[in-house]
């Protein structure tokens, strides 16, 4: 017993082990009740359903953020809620990307929240390698924050700069097209599953890839992506491991249960980048002004200008799509075809034909 109580008093990148044995105990909670007594059956997932399980995950998330005010101070606190709102807002982007994989894919919605949730599996280790490697370089070498600062700034003016046009297919990734080659994929889906056994003519021939493993792995890769990004923004504002890791969790994981509720106005966001970059080139900049002027913004400020960035996204990028929001409606109610609004998804394969494995 006094090994163990001593195992979780010592010290892991500079808090107690409890600590992080709490948090990582409260998501996996939320996990297992959310696939095995929420989503035990496969269904498509409505708006409203998907605002209650948001409205769970986010209420935990900021209750969350009071205890480490509470806990830790309110400089740690505040940092907390203020990457929690860059994460969460950097990763509405992944939602546009995330969208594109599954109509690529032609993934029916009843199976959309199974690639999801085990996406987030990869989420918690993807993004705990990332923040480890990254706060021990920035704990070890001080003037690599600089280098990030700099990267976020480049990221927020080329997103300033970039036409819609820029933006890379999917069908272009060159790790999609080596997945493609190398992996062995069913031409259909098999239900929930992301292997199944191929039969040949006498007997079963060993496993198979489904269309379904090769979304999880497409999002998967787009995370990682998105990461490079957000990973640095959130390193930028703290330094403090324990924060930055629990913060990024918790949003992705309230993100990612919103995708159903969010996906049907998903166009409405489509001018939120501009938002977003300056964000990114704010969080940069006070990189760069806390090292050379020695001036380093309150935690309450920076929380203030992200909320009033972010606020300010979602007014323009709603003025700005409410006349096509409008043209939609006014079509559906009149029987026509409705346009499109915003970037157009990839022109993928077709919904492939679901086979239930009997």
């Amino acid at each position: 017993m006094d090994t163990l109580l001593d195992f979780f008093t010592q010290t892991a990148l500079g808090h107690p082990v409890w600590m992080w044995a709490a948090f990582l105990g409260i998501v996996l909670t939320l996990l297992v009740f959310d696939l095995g007594f929420l989503n035990r059956k496969d269904h498509e997932i409505g708006v409203r359903e998907s605002l209650r399980l948001t409205g769970v995950y986010v209420t935990i998330a900021l209750l969350f953020g009071v205890w480490v005010w509470n806990s830790l101070g309110s400089d740690p606190g505040m940092d907390y809620f203020t990457a929690y709102l860059i994460e969460l807002s950097l990763s509405i982007d992944n939602l546009f990307v995330i969208s594109m994989i599954f109509a690529y894919y032609g993934v029916p919605r009843q199976y959309q929240h199974r690639v999801l949730f085990w996406g987030i599996i990869g989420v918690i280790v993807m993004r705990g390698i990332l923040i480890g490697v990254g706060s021990a370089v920035v704990h070890r070498f001080e003037w690599v924050l600089l280098i990030f600062a700099a990267f976020l700034i480049f990221t927020g003016l080329k997103m300033l700069l970039a036409k819609d046009d820029d933006e890379n297919r999917i069908e272009d990734s060159a790790f999609l097209k080596f997945l493609q080659k190398h992996l062995r994929v069913t031409p259909f889906l098999h239900g929930h599953k992301f292997f199944v056994r191929e039969k040949g003519m006498d007997s079963l021939t060993g496993w198979v890839a489904t269309p379904l493993f090769l979304a999880l792995v497409t999002v998967e890769v787009a995370d990682l992506i998105f990461a490079v990004d957000s990973v640095p923004a959130v390193l930028a504002i703290t330094n403090n491991t324990f924060v930055v890791y629990t913060s990024n969790i918790f949003a992705v994981v309230g993100l990612r249960a919103m995708y159903f509720a969010v996906a049907a106005i998903i166009h409405r966001f489509h001018y939120m980048k501009y938002a977003l970059a300056v964000i990114l080139m704010f969080i940069g900049t006070k990189a760069f002004i806390a090292e050379f002027a020695g001036f380093k913004l309150p935690p309450v400020l920076s929380l203030g200008i992200t909320l009033t960035l972010l606020a300010s996204g979602i007014i323009f990028s709603m003025i700005k799509t409410r006349k096509e929001a409008e043209a939609v409606v006014q079509a559906a109610l009149k029987g026509e075809s409705v346009v499109h609004i915003g970037p157009k998804p990839e022109d993928g394969p077709k919904s492939p034909p679901v086979v239930q494995d009997t």
